[in-house]
């Protein structure tokens, strides 16, 4: 689970490279690159996975990740049939008398807003996934068109969040690397169960205090807000399917149904009963 930095040299002789359906599915791919990308994804559901940015989707996913920010393949886990394209752009694609140029300001400021890791929803994710999927098929030329032209509709577009409040600043080297890949491991094989920060601290070999401060560091949450948070995803998908919320609440390791209800509130904005309904 360690993050890759990923080196893309297919880009030599153009500003960008088309992947279509690349299978990464059985893959826990978690890497970052300099190049931007705009990752399509048609599948039931599955899961979004960007720097500190963790949340489900359904149906469909369209992104766009800035320069070195760390994320996870959006086909990870998946088990069902999916379609997918990823669009990368070289890092130094708006340089020089490209940036001054006044036709290209809105998408410039769609590339500056993708720091914070930009996601699009309603009509236009389907709409620009339905052409992201035929570009392959264009000349480099009409590429070259068909991608400033889809940028163009992304950047005037309203359907868009920022997943993060202020640039990603990605901390990683392969000391932190390391820390965190056991960290993460330790979550995923432990979270449905009670979990101290003494026994966290102790696997990274800190301190309490030490280990406290390095987490907030590197995610810029707590490691309870992060575990409740990975806790709430489960959650999520648990009760998607036949599960109660109490089963769910003490499957995902919280040891309160108040607790849980309170948390899951603050997490996804409505109670448990709320989401299961909805």
């Amino acid at each position: 689970m360690k993050i890759v930095f990923e080196d893309i040299k297919r880009l030599a002789g153009s500003s960008f490279r088309i992947l279509v359906n690349p299978k990464l599915n059985d893959f826990y791919y978690w890497h970052f690159h300099p190049e931007f990308e705009l990752t399509f994804i048609f599948a039931p559901n599955g899961t979004r996975h960007v720097g500190n940015h963790v949340s489900d989707f359904e149906g469909s996913d369209l992104v766009f990740i800035g320069s070195n920010i760390p994320h996870l393949n959006f086909d990870y886990g998946i088990k069902t049939e999916y379609e997918k394209v990823v669009l990368q752009i070289k890092e130094d694609f708006f340089k020089n008398d490209f940036i001054t140029t006044p036709e290209l300001v809105s998408i410039y400021q769609l590339f500056e807003n993708s720091k914070k890791v930009v996601s699009f929803h309603g009509d236009i994710k389907n709409k620009i996934g339905k052409r992201l999927q035929k570009i392959h098929l264009l000349s480099h030329f009409e590429q070259f068109i068909e991608v400033l032209s889809l940028f163009q509709i992304l950047a005037t577009s309203s359907e868009m969040t920022l997943l993060h409040d202020k640039p990603f600043e990605n901390l990683y080297n392969n000391k932190e690397q390391l820390r965190l890949k056991e960290v993460y491991k330790f979550i995923e094989n432990n979270y449905q169960r009670a979990v101290s920060i003494e026994e966290i601290a102790k696997l990274t070999h800190l301190s309490k205090a030490a280990f406290c401060r390095y987490f907030k560091k590197m995610t810029r949450l707590t490691f309870t807000e992060f575990l409740n948070q990975y806790r709430i995803e489960q959650a999520k998908r648990l009760l998607k399917s036949d599960k109660n919320v109490t089963e769910t609440c003490y499957e995902c390791g919280f040891e309160s149904l108040s607790y849980f209800n309170r948390i899951f509130k603050k997490v996804v904005g409505e109670n448990p009963i709320q989401f299961k309904k909805r």
